[in-house]
């Protein structure tokens, strides 16, 4: 077996920070004549810690215009949850359901029909490449950094697991890194 050549020096970490999804969202918006439709399935995915898989069975029957709100049935056997929508997210969705009409879902291709998996892979892979982000960004990345971004801001870990849809909290505290600062003065 010869050894696996390397083809790119792209860096590894398995999560993507919030500066950096905003450049991933002004790639996506810029490219092409689905520029909209890949920021707003950039954005929910990121925003509501969503699995590709989840993202893709999104049907416009879980967006509530006017309570505001996106009911998340959640894969993996985890917990469904109602979250709000915020004013950008609404103002996106409005767009996308005007471009896209007479469709269940939200993110369809060409023939209106959903998008795969693999689509929705490729498009934010895509977006990281013109984005120039040296890593390799893709769904799960955005779920992640969600939970590292909601976690690091002091979010009760209880409430972000159940936002983000754990049944065991196990798996929501593996994203709780805690900042050196409270032992700056451990040894003083």
């Amino acid at each position: 077996m010869t050894p696996r050549k390397k083809t790119n020096a792209r860096k590894t970490r398995d999560y993507i920070l919030p500066k950096e999804v905003d450049r991933l969202l002004d790639a996506a918006e810029s490219n092409g004549r689905h520029g909209h439709r890949n920021h707003t399935l950039i954005l929910l995915c990121y925003r509501h810690g969503l699995r590709v898989g989840e993202l893709m069975n999104l049907r416009w029957r879980n967006v509530d215009f006017k309570r505001k709100v996106l009911r998340v049935s959640r894969a993996l056997g985890g917990i469904n949850s109602v979250h709000p929508l915020s004013t950008i997210e609404l103002r996106a969705l409005r767009k996308l359901k005007k471009n896209y009409p007479g469709t269940p879902y939200l993110f369809v291709n060409d023939r209106k029909k959903t998008l795969s998996k693999r689509a929705a892979s490729r498009i934010v892979s895509e977006a990281g490449d013109n984005a120039g982000l040296r890593l390799h960004v893709n769904p799960a990345m955005l779920r992640r950094g969600c939970i590292y971004a909601l976690a690091n801001a002091g979010h009760n870990v209880v409430a972000l697991q159940h936002y983000v849809g754990h049944r065991n909290i196990r798996h929501t505290l593996r994203y709780m890194e805690l900042p050196s600062r409270p032992f700056k003065d451990f040894w003083k």
